[in-house]
């Protein structure tokens, strides 16, 4: 019975696509090409023999197929990729194309197997004219009336994946920019290592005299006991003083190679990372840790559960009510969207204002030009070498892989890397209309250059006249809130995830733009100002202390609560969006600040104790190669991906925890490999 049924649904497909031969054999001079015609007969051919070859069978499989739970979101019918391009006919072998179809309200796409002779217009060609040669019976049959209320497809676009990886030369020469930066920071490393080695051999007491007089102490200082002093760029005051306790000095003449090799050595840039004391630890602020820490998982969490659903999903509408109906889902997007990137931005208006007033001071109380660009190049230098690492990495990535039939999300934002590199280099990529952004979540870094660039002025402005300053600051923090409010109102934006997903408006002109996200790095500048200048302490009792804790916890509350009732897309203007859109992330970020003062004056309790925790040291000085490596492994994880994920809390769980331990640890090869060095390289000679 099954045998007879086979038979006659292979039957039925020979016919659909005989008959579409037949006709297209007719005008293939204006279709399909001869050589596409021959080989699609040739496969059709076989499949319905008694015996029909391995690889007829294997292209007819990888047919994609209605699935179940079509209700719940599982309506694309991906096939099966690698199976269609294991099949080798004759004369051709199988090519996975995807066909991009709307019925009704719904998208989805049908990955068919076809032969790699045919081109993409072929294959439209021949999905559209068996649709049109036999009325409702289509090679792609449509979603069943009981699921779907119109039964008419609409054809979208056709794309096939290569079956040969071609990197072009623009690929060619990101992989050797990758290669490049990688090698330098080994190759010094080695150099190093038998510098040293050479050294720990021919010390003596007559060349360590000489080097002291015509050298200085390029790689440090070596110890007695074989310890290792990372003291980088000593003189040779410091190198006779150490000559006095019995640590041996390593000479080379006084040479820029040399500091560079030094500075990009692993045996420099490996130190510290691991350290559970950090410049902030030692300069206060020890909170900071933990709230980075724990805001950077928060957006991993987010990203994790974001990329799937964008297309991964079988049942996303189930996804979408679970994490509509609670609070509890909000580190998986859910609620108000990404607040942790707001406290990034608290926190780096935090430390721009403490960076800025230290140089001041360390400059005779002098804001000259040059310390302002010399403010601005450090910041440069900061970000810079592992932003544009990260982003000819991914490009390369894009041309080596194998990429699956979930990758087409991505694919057409990353390939705009090869158009609108220099926005990334300039770091005014936020500016750009988002499908055009090159790596899309490095944005943030072109809206935090532009933030901290104001830092200068507002400084200036404090110093000179502190009413002038008060003015321009309210000024600013109202023209962001307003800014907010206002594009939220006319465009009618959803100010609640996953609904943000699928508004392109609300990225295209509210989430990415200095304009509205300004509030908490201008409220990050008062607060580095003030922990910086403050004289005495502001809390002096514990009911000050107390009452500011429950408006605090109290605020943050109500910032995720209120997300949940205004869930719904406003259909017109709405006032109560607007003004949540244009108030509630600075008083996230105000919210924020009141943890680290309290913190600050002694009133944390375990909170402070919590934030404070040794452990969160290490994890913070990898924090930003977390946050710009994270997104390549979730990209690859679902690029990769030959079937949908299925949502559930254990699947996301166990998604977050392996992008989790792969992003820590290539973090850290990153950071000692390519940010570190750049931030240890000085560029003049003492």
């Amino acid at each position: 019975m099954m045998q007879s049924v086979l038979k006659m649904a292979l039957a039925v497909t020979f016919l659909l696509f005989a008959g579409c031969s037949v006709a297209l054999e007719n005008m293939q001079a204006l279709t399909v090409s001869q050589r596409c015609t021959e080989d699609t007969n040739t496969f059709l051919w076989e499949i319905i023999q008694d015996r029909p070859k391995e690889y007829a069978v294997l292209m007819y499989d990888a047919f994609g197929k209605m699935g179940s739970n079509v209700e719940g979101g599982n309506a694309n019918q991906p096939g099966l990729l690698q199976q269609c391009r294991s099949a080798h006919g004759p004369t051709f072998s199988g090519q996975y194309c995807q066909v991009f179809l709307r019925q009704e309200t719904v998208q989805y796409f049908v990955g068919i197997c076809v032969p790699d002779s045919c081109q993409e217009d072929d294959v439209q060609m021949l999905v559209l004219y068996g649709r049109l040669q036999f009325g409702q019976i289509s090679l792609i049959p449509p979603l069943p009336p009981i699921l779907v209320n119109q039964s008419t497809q609409e054809m979208i676009m056709t794309h096939c994946l290569s079956n040969n990886i071609a990197p072009d030369a623009s690929d060619v020469t990101c992989l050797f920019v990758c290669c490049i930066m990688v090698a330098i920071p080994l190759a010094a490393t080695l150099f190093t290592a038998i510098i040293r080695w050479q050294r720990n051999r021919e010390v003596s007491h007559t060349a360590e005299s000489s080097c002291l007089n015509t050298g200085i102490n390029l790689y440090g200082t070596l110890k007695t006991n074989g310890s290792y002093s990372s003291d980088i760029y000593s003189s040779t005051s410091e190198g006779n003083s150490n000559n006095n306790t019995g640590e041996t000095p390593l000479c080379f003449p006084r040479s820029c190679m040399y500091r560079c090799l030094q500075a990009f050595s692993l045996q420099t840039t490996s130190q510290g990372v691991f350290s559970t004391s950090s410049s902030i630890t030692k300069g206060g602020y020890s909170s900071l840790n933990g709230i980075r820490v724990l805001s950077l998982l928060w957006i991993i969490c987010g990203h994790s559960a974001q990329f799937p659903v964008i297309n991964n999903l079988d049942n996303y509408k189930d996804w979408k009510k679970t994490v509509e109906s609670s609070p509890v889902h909000v580190l998986t997007i859910s609620g108000p969207v990404f607040l942790a990137v707001d406290t990034f931005l608290l926190l780096g208006g935090l430390l721009s204002a403490r960076s800025l007033l230290g140089s001041i001071d360390r400059a005779e109380d002098k804001l000259s030009p040059s310390l302002v660009a010399n403010y601005l190049f450090r910041r440069i230098k900061r970000i810079q070498p592992l932003h544009l690492f990260i982003m000819c990495l991914t490009i390369g990535l894009i041309s080596l892989v194998q990429w699956g039939p979930y990758w087409f999300p991505f694919i057409d934002t990353l390939m705009d890397c090869k158009t609108y590199w220099w926005a990334n280099l300039l770091l005014i990529s936020n500016l750009l209309p988002v499908h055009e952004i090159c790596i899309p979540w490095t944005w943030y870094l072109s809206l935090d250059f532009q933030c901290y660039a104001t830092t200068p002025l507002l400084v200036y402005f404090y110093r000179i006249n502190r009413g002038v300053f008060v003015v321009v600051a309210g000024s600013l923090l109202l023209m962001t809130t307003v800014a907010g409010a206002v594009i939220t109102a006319l465009l009618q934006l959803p100010v609640f995830q996953p609904s943000t997903l699928t508004s392109e408006h609300y990225v295209l002109y509210y989430y990415v733009k200095p304009y509205t996200r300004y509030g908490p790095f201008l409220i990050g500048i008062l607060t580095g100002i003030y922990l910086t200048t403050k004289k005495d302490q502001l809390l002096k009792q514990k009911w000050q202390a107390a009452l500011g804790w429950i408006c605090c916890l109290s605020l943050m509350a109500v910032v995720v609560g209120l997300a949940y009732i205004l869930r719904e897309t406003p259909a017109y203007p709405s006032v109560p969006h607007a003004l949540y859109q244009g108030l509630h992330r600075p008083l996230w970020a105000l919210a924020v600040t009141w943890i680290i003062l309290a913190c600050e004056e002694g009133y944390g309790g375990f909170i402070k104790s919590l934030l404070s925790f040794e452990f969160w040291v290490p994890l913070s000085n990898i924090s930003f190669a977390c946050y710009l490596t994270h997104p390549v492994f979730i990209i690859l994880y679902i690029g990769l991906q030959q079937t949908p994920i299925h949502y559930s809390n254990i699947n996301f769980m166990y998604l977050f925890l392996g992008n989790l331990v792969l992003t820590l640890v290539v973090s850290y090869v990153f950071t000692v490999l390519v940010e570190k060095p750049y931030l240890l390289l000085k560029w003049n000679s003492t």
